[in-house]
């Protein structure tokens, strides 16, 4: 049985880099503890299965030494005030995917002679944040007026990455990595990011966070397209970040949202707070997490703001259970609709393989391919 020297620094490095229990790492490969101390050498056969298992690279085991990761974009994301200093592999690979998706785009862009979004860069922090939110509002179309035209907010939302998208920002939205229903995404780790780009400006959305918080974070991503500023961040209606960008990217998001001068005139300060959330909510087709925030803005006491949207949160979370959908239009959505026309236009035009094209959708059947194609009204 042929064993392959492995340092033990790169073995602990890929356990500690995963964030599994070791407990679970070591029932999967009980000689865990023996190969890390440098008794025994792992099998060929077992190292594939343990960087498989930690999502680690194959060859980063052939190293001299651990490398040193870094993340590929600003990280603005912040724990009781402190930069994380150690991002998961989950959030590498979703970083990593989008990155080859947006150059993927770029080029079929370029290609098609698809003008660059003016829009990308356009503003600076310094820029006034309600004229800075009008831009936007007024750039994708997501006005009071269309909104009162929408049923619930959950629909709004629909509506908000839907116009977004057309506008010329590919919105990703997947709760797990690429198409791995095993790798579910945390958003406690983060809520998404911003690649930002002339030809082909992204955004991602953590799907496994609340739908409530997913519509404060997509508002917040735009900012940061508008300002041609790429980030990784945790966005939150509740926080006012110490960093800049990120404070006024919150500005903008909950202005873009909610016109603060609308929402004063509109807000019953005396009326139960339960109901006034809601029917603010069902008012500007926002989440109450949003309502709650612009609250806050206009004088709700802190402490009550507080208490109130973290029971809000835990309610929504409660109700947050439920289905995927119909797997095709989820399909679309993680890849964003702009993303998957263009891919699947280009293959079927035999501008791009069919590999390519299996490779950055995430998945291996034709079958799929055409019912994708079909969904999206590309395919008879």
């Amino acid at each position: 049985m042929m064993r392959v020297e492995v340092k033990p620094e790169l073995l602990r490095w890929a356990r500690e880099r995963s964030m599994i229990e070791p407990a679970a790492l070591a029932e999967r490969f009980p000689r865990l503890d023996a190969w890390e101390l440098g008794e025994v050498q792992p099998t060929l056969k077992q190292l594939e299965g343990f960087a498989n298992a930690t999502h680690a690279p194959i060859g980063y085991f052939f190293l001299s030494e651990p490398p040193v990761e870094h993340m590929p974009i600003p990280d603005f994301r912040t724990v009781a005030g402190r930069h994380i200093v150690r991002p998961t592999p989950d959030l590498l690979d979703t970083i990593h995917l989008c990155q080859q998706r947006q150059e993927w785009y770029r080029e079929f862009a370029r290609s098609i002679g698809e003008r660059p979004m003016a829009a990308v860069g356009s503003v600076s922090v310094t820029t006034d944040t309600r004229l800075a939110a009008a831009h936007i509002r007024e750039a994708i179309g997501f006005d009071l007026d269309e909104r009162r035209r929408i049923p619930t907010w959950t629909d709004a939302l629909r509506r908000f990455i839907e116009l977004a998208d057309t506008a010329g920002v590919m919105v990703m939205v997947s709760g797990v990595v690429g198409s791995n229903n095993r790798r579910k995404l945390d958003p406690e780790e983060f809520r998404g990011f911003a690649l930002a780009d002339s030809l082909a400006p992204l955004v991602f959305l953590n799907g496994s966070d609340s739908k409530a918080a997913q519509m404060f974070t997509l508002a917040h991503e735009l900012a940061h397209i508008w300002l041609g500023e790429s980030a990784v961040s945790d966005a939150q209606a509740s926080e006012v970040p110490d960093h800049r960008i990120e404070r006024w990217c919150n500005e903008v998001a909950a202005e873009l949202l909610v016109p603060l001068d609308i929402f004063q005139n509109d807000y019953d300060r005396d009326a139960d707070l339960r109901a006034e959330m809601d029917r603010l909510a069902r008012r500007f087709k926002v989440s109450t997490l949003v309502i709650l925030r612009r609250m806050r803005d206009a004088g709700l006491n802190v402490a009550r703001f507080h208490e109130a949207y973290d029971n809000e949160v835990e309610r929504l979370r409660a109700m947050s259970a439920g289905s995927g959908g119909n797997f095709y239009l989820t399909l679309g959505a993680r890849a964003s609709k702009r993303f998957a026309r263009a891919l699947v236009v280009s293959t079927l035009e035999g501008r791009s393989s069919f590999t390519e094209a299996f490779r950055l959708l995430g998945f291996k059947k034709m079958a799929t391919f055409e019912e994708l194609g079909r969904n999206l009204g590309l395919v008879v």
